[in-house]
């Protein structure tokens, strides 16, 4: 006796946003990223965090520097969201952030998992990674759950 075949489950929906520019200073945080870490760069002389990456301190200029992984958590400092033009790779306009991360630096990104009325300053969150196309991930993100 046969069994009717179950249907094949849905494909999840390929990913519509654009995938990171990797620049040679940043390599190593997009190739993080893929891998689901959230690295940055720290003085190896006078350990001062810095983002974006980049070849020199902005602090002491030495050209030593150390590849850190990060806390991931930190605070929304301000947001906006952007309607006009309608950003490409996104279904709704996405929450664009300064986050103020625990090592003291400020990073630009997305918050996913909340409303934009629902955005407060100093609201603490944590990274969450979000697939883009050409099979890569990017760091975003979402509201610490007290």
């Amino acid at each position: 006796m046969s069994t009717p075949e179950q249907p094949a489950a849905p494909a999840a929906p390929k990913p519509t946003r654009i995938p990171p520019i990797v620049t040679l200073d940043a390599k190593f945080f997009w190739e993080g990223a893929d891998k689901e870490l959230f690295l940055g760069q720290k003085c190896g002389d006078c350990g001062e965090f810095r983002f974006p990456p980049r070849p020199m301190c902005p602090k002491c200029f030495s050209v030593k520097t150390e590849e850190v992984p990060l806390s991931g958590k930190g605070t929304v400092h301000s947001w906006a969201i952007a309607r006009h033009p309608p950003p490409f790779g996104f279904k709704e306009a996405p929450i664009i952030a300064v986050i103020e991360l625990e090592e003291g630096i400020r990073f630009v990104s997305n918050v996913v998992g909340v409303g934009y009325d629902e955005v407060v300053q100093d609201m603490p969150v944590e990274v969450t990674f979000e697939p883009t196309m050409n099979n890569h991930k990017v760091p975003v993100f979402r509201p610490i759950k007290k």
